[in-house]
């Protein structure tokens, strides 16, 4: 693909990049259709994103509605098809900041503005439309081919609250029509996935203006999180973990001694007690450092691994939470593993096999990421030169893949990131493994080594799902609702045909809840069609439809969601189906 670049010439540019120079470029040719019908825009940023681009857009007081945003894509098209070419040139800071002054521009200048007294200015301009930007860009707008305006939101100029609240413009583009299509195709399957609109419809749990980023549990929700978290439990009762809790509220004194309170403090919830200023926990980790120093240990007891499913809370800007996604209030699924250096590299191997066999089960595909040492950071350069080869090493060892992903760890130390890919193809990032040679030493955590003497444990963070909750919302998106049997907040749906098959419909129910299955009976007065449609439609595992021969014979008749009939049996043979079902945690 050609482009041009901003000196002026024109070459080809590398295949995985196409895509972001199409992006920006959708971009300045929004920004031209918007002019075009809105004379009065003035514009803020607009790049090109992972997954399209988008233009903020101060419109003075006028809303746009979704006819002007069709508009809008109307003039693009009418832009392409015009072929107008994209020139580049450049002009020192003072003549930029009079062009786009002449312009009305004022965020541009102000931008401007904010550079070096020295630096030079590169600019694009395709017809009557110019836009500062580094580029590069497609050399005709004709080369546009595909893409589509898909919502407004608002956003703060320099996403500051104290700013105006800008229109910001979204939109999507790829390098074919069929491309696009595709991606279409996706989104809709995605929106008819979304976790909020499937929670509200399945009652699984509710958010409101309340509580906003505080998500409400509703019973079928709790039914789904309790059978995660008793399966969280089951595989870390097995590989030797064991389970505490640690307060929600601790003193700064905590936080000022982990380091969270000088490299974190924006992100927590704190309050007065007794004239003292304590902290709503945003991590588990200091409460489980605590636990360990509770008492003394040797170097025959270590790893420990100890384990805690720790309720988080971390302010978040309402503006950036979604669903589930994003919440201020959350079950982190911590562990913290305290060990000797010799360990380092059998723990977290450990760890690796658990996530991935965790994944796995869920029928994830994943990869890795090793984030290494922030800005933002405390410690020794030779903790975190140690603490990267650890990772590394065993990662290496393990033979595993890894992308680099540089100046993104944890304050504290580096980080393997999991980011598990969906039935969509989504990626999201939630287990994680952190190596942690700081906090013990600042808590002055120590074991008593083999000949007698004193020595630093070293400290593993880890995660497998991430955040409970968020989990969920990616389970829920990753199976539409249609939880495996093991999950569903109800397993089994008894239908009578008739109001005569009530008492027997009862008695199956009662017989299947004392065997510890989530059963509900439809006693309504309504057609059995209808009812099977309605259970199909709530994604129940499995029906049994309840008739006079059912209550003759003695048996049951089986559907599942997916329109299978199983025939009729015993409730005993039925039962012993549905435990393997459920025991097996498969993926139906």
């Amino acid at each position: 693909m050609k482009v041009i670049y901003n000196d002026g010439h024109v070459g080809e540019i590398e295949k995985d990049q196409e895509l972001h120079v199409i992006r920006h470029t959708a971009a300045h040719v929004m920004a031209q259709a918007i002019k075009r019908l809105h004379p009065q825009a003035k514009f803020a940023y607009g790049p090109a994103t992972e997954r399209g681009f988008y233009y903020d857009v101060d419109l003075g007081e006028e809303k746009l509605t979704d006819e002007d945003l069709r508009a809008i894509e109307a003039e693009m098209k009418k832009i392409c098809k015009e072929n107008l070419p994209l020139k580049a040139y450049a002009l020192p800071r003072d003549e930029a900041i009079a062009l786009m002054q002449s312009r009305g521009e004022d965020y541009k200048v102000e931008h401007i503005g904010e550079l070096p007294e020295d630096a030079t200015i590169t600019f694009y301009q395709q017809g009557e439309y110019i836009d500062m930007c580094v580029g590069p860009h497609l050399t005709y707008t004709k080369t546009l081919k595909a893409f589509k305006i898909t919502q407004q939101s608002g956003a703060y100029w320099k996403n500051d609250k104290n700013n105006k609240m800008l229109t910001r413009i979204n939109g999507i583009a790829f390098r074919t029509q069929a491309e696009l299509d595709e991606h279409l195709k996706l989104m809709e399957e995605a929106e008819k996935r979304d976790h909020r609109r499937l929670g509200k419809e399945m009652q699984l749990f509710m958010l409101c203006d309340e509580g906003p980023g505080f998500p409400f549990f509703l019973p079928k929700g709790m039914a789904l999180k309790n059978a995660l978290i008793d399966y969280w439990r089951e595989i870390h009762t097995r590989d030797g973990y064991v389970e505490v809790s640690t307060p929600l509220i601790m003193n700064r004194h905590l936080w000022e001694t982990s380091g969270h309170w000088d490299h974190y403090k924006d992100n927590m919830y704190s309050t007065q007690i007794d004239g003292e200023d304590y902290c709503i926990k945003p991590m588990n980790c200091p409460g489980g450092v605590m636990v360990y120093r509770s008492q003394p240990h040797s170097y025959r007891e270590l790893p420990l691994r100890v384990g805690e499913l720790g309720i988080v809370h971390r302010h978040e800007l309402r503006g950036a939470l979604h669903g589930l996604f994003r919440v201020r209030c959350f079950t982190q699924d911590d562990a913290h593993i305290f060990m000797r250096p010799d360990q380092i590299a059998d723990e977290i191997k450990g760890v690796v096999h658990l996530i991935n066999e965790v994944y796995t089960k869920f029928g994830f595909d994943y990869f890795m990421e090793l984030s290494t040492r922030p800005e933002d950071s405390m410690g020794s350069d030779e903790d975190w030169e140690a603490a990267t080869n650890g990772l590394k090493d065993a990662l290496e060892s393990l033979g595993l893949d890894y992308i680099i992903n540089e100046g993104d760890g944890a304050f504290y130390g580096p980080k393997i990131d999991f980011h598990l890919r969906d039935s969509l193809g989504r990626t999201w990032q939630c287990g994680t493994i952190q190596l942690d040679y700081q906090l013990p030493g600042r808590f002055d955590l120590e074991y008593t080594t083999g000949d007698g003497g004193k020595d630093v444990p070293v400290m593993i963070h880890r995660v497998v799902f991430g955040s409970i909750e968020r989990f969920i919302g990616i389970i829920t998106e990753h199976f539409a609702g249609a939880f495996p049997a093991w999950l569903a907040p109800v397993q089994v749906k008894v239908l009578p045909v008739t109001d005569r098959a009530l008492d027997y419909a009862k008695e199956l129910s009662d017989a299947l809840d004392g065997q510890g299955f989530r059963v509900e009976v439809d006693d309504r007065n309504e057609k059995i069609g209808k009812k099977i449609r309605e259970a199909t439609l709530e994604k129940v595992p499995y029906m049994i439809v309840v008739g006079d021969r059912d209550m003759e014979n003695k048996t049951v008749s089986v559907r599942t969601r997916a329109g299978e009939d199983l025939g009729a049996m015993s409730l005993e043979e039925f039962s012993t189906k549905l435990k393997e079902v459920v025991d097996s945690k498969a993926i139906q």
